[in-house]
């Protein structure tokens, strides 16, 4: 086995125990519960209604009422849908410029339901009770508003809903929408009584169950996102329920943080839905899961505020429901909203993922095609490491010729293996090589072409994105199958649910094979037996493996192969080295057919 398969083998090898031995290192930070300053504020934060409590919330989920509760409706460039004045709930809202699949005609995306729907999910908005008003003398998700100003929720005309507790007190909750994915809430109270009252605006979200669409793919996050203070906390759907609700053991194990600004709200693939205080606001920020009703609750607790007689406070929440698209965020953090962008999920390598996103964005900005947006940015990435690669493969070409010298010193060696490192290190310093230098560059290069390949996987811009012919959707797997070859016989091909869509190869990702083939014969096929059936599989099987991977990341693997594969071979060219690529496919060929040869006269 030439020393350039060593190497290759060897930074495959360190780059998987990299990454590894990040994740020991360097978990993900899991807060843990914060205390509150005094005893009042835990008696506040006691009285915010949850999905688990008799009475308001109600354990039942009343869903013939919100089906039978009048509604609010919505309409602006981006979102439509209603507001039922059950609660005054946001549960109803569709992104009108995404479609379930690549038909246009398809369904809108659904990205708020009501409860009893499948994937039930709301957002409501309340007060809770501190002193001079009865518990259920506060609005709750479950209290019926009356619309006192508007008739549908536009950009341009926003909507009152009022409620009268008949105990001297008077709710109000104006929503108001911008023409993209941003709701801004402003609850306020007046105080028609004779006595002061204390009371504490809360926002929640609610989501029954695990969404049915979850990817569950380990790269990408899904699940609670939390900014506070400046630090951002990701919590699986499986962590949160780890800090689960159980009120018939008077357990509440709801993590709390007090904070001076962020936000709190649950992340998808591609959709968000986010709670956000006002800028500068102290608030609490509760992540629970109930498990008796399998529901999900963020909440948004903001301070207490004294309302004396014949006087009214508001404040304001806003709420993103909407796309993860990046060029919006980034608006809505200019706007005023710290640390939005980090909502997007930039993984660890957010140092690298976000430049390289930028690049990207701005690439297809000009191209507008993100498939050949993807190859160019593919070339300026590994133009960028050209430094590195050169160097890698020049500490390879360097240990290829000293090869010969190599031989002659374990022959002379033997069994010795004192005598052989002592010769080795003698080789290494007369000829100035380095032999760990051709694998340094490449353990370099991998945080790069990981932050690229977390970019191509995340990012909401591969969407149904079309790239060429029958590419419609750079998000999805090749639809092509070598089945029918590639559409040319009559019949379908397997479901990509069942287990024999493994073997329904599509064009790319058999260019991918063939590339990662190609790359393999810049060098003669290893002696060793073991090592040549390592190498003469590893193509074929990483086809077959990555397959069902999203076109967009299968056209990156194929253009980096290609790339590299260049790359090298003019290297090698240029330090006197002559690969003879097609010397060592009919090598290979020829070796395959002795073997089968050999195999049939020991059967016979």
């Amino acid at each position: 086995m030439d020393d350039q398969n060593k190497n290759l083998l060897l930074a495959s090898a360190l780059s998987f125990a990299v990454i590894l031995v990040w994740f020991i290192l360097f978990p993900p930070e899991q807060q843990a519960p914060a205390t509150f300053d005094d005893a009042a504020e835990q008696q506040d934060a006691a009285t915010v209604p949850n999905a688990a409590t008799a009475g308001n919330s109600g354990v039942a989920e009343p869903t013939e009422a919100v089906a039978e509760a009048p509604r609010v409706p919505i309409d602006t460039p981006n979102v439509d849908g209603t507001i039922s004045l059950l609660g005054g709930r946001l549960d109803d809202l569709n992104l009108k410029q995404y479609r379930e699949d690549v038909d246009p005609e398809s369904p809108e995306v659904r990205l708020l339901s009501p409860a009893g729907t499948e994937d039930a999910y709301f957002a409501s908005f309340g007060w809770a009770a501190v002193t001079g008003v009865a518990g259920d003398a506060v609005p709750t998700p479950d209290t019926l508003w009356t619309l006192e100003d508007g008739e549908t929720l536009t950009p341009d005309t926003p909507v009152t809903l009022a409620w009268d507790n008949g105990a001297g007190q008077i709710f109000r909750t104006e929503i108001a929408v911008d023409d993209r994915f941003m709701f801004d809430i402003t609850q306020s109270v007046e105080n028609t009584g004779e006595t002061e009252i204390a009371v504490r605006p809360y926002g929640l979200l609610r989501q029954y169950g695990v969404p049915s669409d979850l990817s569950n793919f380990f790269i990408l996050h899904e699940g609670l996102v939390r900014m506070s203070d400046g630090e951002l906390e990701e919590l699986k759907y499986n962590g949160i329920e780890d800090y689960a609700v159980d009120p018939a053991e008077g357990t509440n194990a709801e993590r709390v943080d007090v904070q001076g600004s962020g936000w709190i709200g649950y992340t998808d693939h591609y959709w968000q839905t986010i709670l956000i205080p006002g800028e500068g606001t102290p608030f609490r920020s509760t992540s629970k899961y109930f498990p008796t009703r399998d529901i999900f609750q963020a909440e948004a607790v903001q301070p207490s505020v004294n309302v004396a007689p014949g006087a009214t406070a508001a404040v304001t929440t806003q709420l993103f429901a909407g796309a993860k698209e990046w060029d919006t965020i980034r608006d809505y953090q200019q706007a005023g909203v710290s640390n939005f962008i980090d909502s997007i999920d930039w993984g660890w390598f957010f140092f690298l993922t976000k430049p390289i996103f930028w690049l990207l964005y701005h690439i297809d900005q000009v191209i507008g095609n993100m498939g050949w947006s993807i190859i160019v940015l593919t070339f300026v990435l590994k133009l960028l490491v050209l430094p590195l690669a050169y160097k890698s493969y020049v500490s390879m070409a360097k240990m290829k010729e000293l090869q010969p010298e190599m031989e002659a010193l374990k022959e002379r060696a033997g069994d010795d293996r004192q005598q052989m490192q002592q010769g080795m290190m003698k080789l290494y310093k007369d000829n100035k090589v380095n032999p760990a230098a051709g694998c340094l560059p490449i353990l370099i290069q991998i945080p790069i072409f990981f932050s690229l390949y977390k970019v191509i996987f995340v990012t909401l811009d591969l969407r149904h994105a079309p790239w060429v012919g029958w590419i419609n959707d750079l998000s999805a797997p090749d639809p092509s199958s070598i089945l029918n070859l590639f559409g040319l016989l009559p019949w379908g091909v397997p479901d990509p649910a069942s287990i024999f869509a493994i073997v329904s190869l599509g064009v790319l990702p058999i260019l991918l094979g063939v590339s990662m083939w190609l790359q393999q014969k810049l060098n003669p096929t290893p002696a060793d037996p073991t090592q040549k059936m390592i190498f003469a599989w590893m193509p074929w099987v990483f086809m077959f493996m990555l397959g069902s991977f999203a076109s967009g990341l299968v056209l990156y693997w194929i253009t980096n192969n290609t790339i590299t594969f260049l790359q090298q071979y003019v290297i090698m060219r240029s330090h006197g080295a002559k690969p003879d690529v097609f010397g060592n496919i009919r090598e290979s060929f020829r070796r395959n057919k002795t073997a089968v040869a050999n195999d049939n006269k020991k059967g016979k």
